[in-house]
């Protein structure tokens, strides 16, 4: 077998764990702590693969065989080597230790010249500064009428708001797919070939159902910290906000960014609202170590990605981007 092919096939099938295992959880984190006590796993691991096969495949006829929504047309196709193989095991490590690790900044880095990796920065700080904004925003107007400290949905309510959430779910896992499927792309060919499509989603499909079995990892612990993401409509309006944010920098330009900041961002936003608006039942010495965590965790990310990025271009292969 040709090295290039035997990186690209490990690259991928690391990849498309590492992205499943670390990244869907954000979209899907609230998902399964809201609904695994009341529906068997391998049900809401059949809904949650209903929508994805349906928008790689999506994207996959509007882009003329590209699975990643055009979010590749700054980096060009180059051999795959070794390093860019290893780039995903590292993330696969991280995950196992619960860090939110930007795959996006982890993954892409070892393929993006420096001035696309500086993009990619500096759009995911925007989109991580937008989410704390709209996160504190709504959540203070939000608090003043909803206690997300308890599940306060009557009981004759709770299918209405299940429904809800199922779409609000459907709605986000869509959005951020057409975002972190990049991640996944770059170890494949541009234009799929119909068999390499069925292959990938085989596979996709495999890992998404390794997630609902372990009910989500150990990255699931960094939801389930938060107020009230155990709870039906807490759950949706967060899904629902995340998306239409996604959404947002999706429809800017096609650089790709990090969903990973985007998601932290808007949970910070939410939980230091609650904490403004119960200051007597929330005490703010126990938000900021909370926020401060995941966001040494981000930090510790993009350390590896940078460092990944300027051995890779000074060091190991030079040649590539110049």
């Amino acid at each position: 077998m040709d090295p290039s092919v035997f990186f690209a096939t490990v690259g991928f099938l690391l990849a498309a764990y590492s992205v499943v295992g670390n990244d869907a959880v954000q979209t899907l984190g609230t998902f399964i702590a809201s609904n695994g006590k009341v529906f068997k796993w391998y049900w809401l691991w059949a809904a949650a693969a209903s929508v994805m096969v349906a928008t790689i495949v999506y994207s996959w006829v509007m882009y003329n065989g590209d699975i990643s929504f055009g979010r590749l047309e700054k980096i060009p196709p180059v051999e795959i080597k070794w390093y860019h193989a290893a780039a995903p095991l590292i993330l696969v490590g991280l995950t196992r230790f619960g860090i939110p690790v930007s795959t996006t900044f982890l993954v892409l880095s070892t393929f993006a010249s420096v001035e696309v990796l500086e993009k990619m920065l500096v759009k995911s700080i925007v989109g991580y500064s937008l989410a704390a904004i709209v996160g504190y925003t709504l959540w203070m107007v939000i608090s003043r009428f909803m206690n997300e400290k308890y599940n306060m949905v009557k009981k004759e309510n709770r299918t209405k708001w299940r429904v809800l959430q199922w779409v609000a779910t459907g709605f986000l896992w869509y959005s951020w797919l057409s975002h972190d499927m990049a991640n996944i792309a770059v170890f494949l060919p541009r234009q799929l070939p119909l068999w390499m499509l069925l292959g990938t989603l085989f596979v996709l499909c495999g890992w998404l159902a390794v997630i609902f079995r372990t009910n989500g990892g150990e990255i699931q612990k960094i939801v389930l910290e938060k107020s009230g993401t155990r709870f039906i409509r807490s759950a949706t309006i967060i899904d629902f906000v995340y998306a239409l944010i996604l959404i947002y920098f999706k429809e800017i330009n096609s650089i790709p960014m990090s969903t990973t900041w985007v998601f932290v961002g808007l949970l910070t936003g939410r939980e230091l609202a609650i904490a403004t608006t119960y200051r007597a039942q929330y005490k703010f010495g126990y938000v900021f170590p909370l926020i401060g965590k995941d966001f040494f965790k981000m930090m510790i990310g993009l350390a590896i990605s940078v460092g990944l990025v300027m051995t890779i271009q000074y060091v190991l292969d030079p040649v590539q981007f110049e």
